[in-house]
């Protein structure tokens, strides 16, 4: 009996190395990767440790299904405090007539959009995959494109931006019912004015999808689509350099109830109190002054690579880049976007493989690179710093240099901008919280 209380003991004061070495052994794995490595995946980065300590709280112990004031709970008046404030600190930073920030995906942001204002069967206009939109956005395998019938735009030829006049042609063609801009592979910024006139004329809804440009919006850098759109949704993970804890969504006054219902407990239960709370403390830091310093680096970090990228013979889809990301397009360019990031990730550099126009609307052929600079900011890297990353990548994909001198090279960049430093690993105790 002593020794089951012993061991009972241990789970409830032990640290998750005494009670579970092997899972603290992989996570204390994990960080030495992230640290060791040069993260360049444009959907990915680098969050503040308060954020990772409030996932990590005793909150994550409640259920709170519902909404501040109306929970079907007890017990949760200050978890109630904790979403208001998180709901108090995205609309100082975004405006909206109200906002929900329970969703615990931007996937789940979405489909909360599509419930609160479509029947199944409905009609979508919305980006192509292939030219810079997202699976949630119509892709058939996806629940968007099984649920709603999805008509797609897609870019110019020439310019590789948006092209309008087939957006406003699909859409008096199809009278969709939403209109859906913002991407997840689209290197420029998203007139979201342009749609909106679009969408009056028609008579359809319109959301934007802001995951990747949130926080370039937070910090005064993109055009603010709030006020334009009827639907706002974003994660907190990419730009605005939260932690990987869901989705959010902004909408107008008349769009609240149904929003509100479409969420839970329509694609969703109940809301997980410690993601909320991470949600609130990105959206104060995303309200410093720090942070627009931040966001103004992530964009000329992003530029550098890109002229970097583009001198080497590179081709970038729409030559450059207005935001945090570009697209390399690799159809004609050996070695292929496949073994590009084998080889890339060889040396210690990590991308992702992206359609580009010329892979047609299938899923099968992933032609691009696609590259982002938002992890590595938040390591310090400057813009010296990006242009060597875009060197490092070009002499690994043109067979420059020798993989070992690369996989060097990198270790420099990143023991000069250590990740997390003071943070030893879970393996030793630390970093539980």
């Amino acid at each position: 009996m002593t020794a089951l209380v012993e061991e009972l003991d241990v789970l409830r004061h032990g640290s998750i190395r005494e009670v579970d070495p092997e899972v603290a052994g992989l996570l204390a794995q994990e960080l030495g990767r992230q640290r060791a490595q040069i993260e360049l995946v444009a959907s990915e980065n680098f969050t503040w440790p308060s954020a990772l300590a409030a996932m990590a709280s005793p909150a994550a112990n409640k259920l709170a299904d519902g909404y501040p004031g109306h929970r079907e709970t007890g017990g949760c008046e200050i978890i109630d405090q904790i979403e208001q404030l998180a709901v108090d600190r995205a609309r100082a930073l975004f405006g909206a007539d109200h906002i929900n920030v329970q969703p615990h995906s931007g996937a789940q942001a979405n489909m909360a959009v599509y419930f609160a204002c479509l029947a199944p069967g409905d009609t979508i206009l919305a980006m192509s995959v292939a030219h810079g939109g997202h699976h949630t956005h119509g892709l058939a395998e996806n629940f968007s494109g099984r649920f709603y019938r999805c008509v797609t735009y897609g870019v110019d030829a020439d310019s590789g931006t948006v092209s309008f006049p087939e957006v406003r042609a699909l859409a008096r063609q199809h009278r969709p019912k939403l209109i859906i801009c913002g991407g997840s592979a689209y290197p420029r910024a998203v007139e979201v004015d342009r749609f909106r006139e679009v969408a009056d004329d028609v008579g359809a809804l319109l959301l934007c999808d802001m995951a990747h440009i949130a926080g370039f919006v937070a910090a005064g850098l993109h055009p603010n689509p709030v006020p334009v759109a009827d639907f706002v949704t974003s994660t907190v993970h990419k730009t605005l350099a939260g932690p990987r804890c869901g989705g959010f969504v902004l909408c107008r006054r008349e769009h609240a109830n149904a929003l509100d219902r479409a969420v839970s407990p329509g694609v969703q239960s109940a809301p997980l109190p410690e993601l909320i709370a991470a949600k609130a403390v990105c959206f104060g830091a995303a309200a410093t002054e720090a942070f627009r310093s931040y966001q103004r680096q992530v964009r000329t970090n992003a530029r550098a690579i890109a002229a970097a990228l583009t001198e080497r013979g590179f081709a970038l889809l729409t030559g450059g880049t207005d935001t945090h990301l570009l697209v390399v397009d690799m159809t004609a360019q050996a070695p292929g976007s496949a073994e590009a990031e084998r080889r890339l990730a060889g040396i210690g550099i990590t991308v992702s493989k992206c359609q580009v126009p010329s892979d047609g609307s299938g899923p099968t052929r992933s032609s691009g690179l696609r590259i982002g600079a938002p992890a590595i900011t938040m390591r310090g890297f400057d813009e010296a710093d990006a242009r060597e990353v875009a060197v490092i990548v070009a002499d690994s994909l043109q067979g420059m240099t020798s993989e070992r001198a690369l996989r060097e090279r990198v270790r420099r960049l990143c023991d000069r901008h250590s990740l997390y430093p003071g943070w030893r690993g879970y393996s030793d105790g630390q970093g539980e919280g």
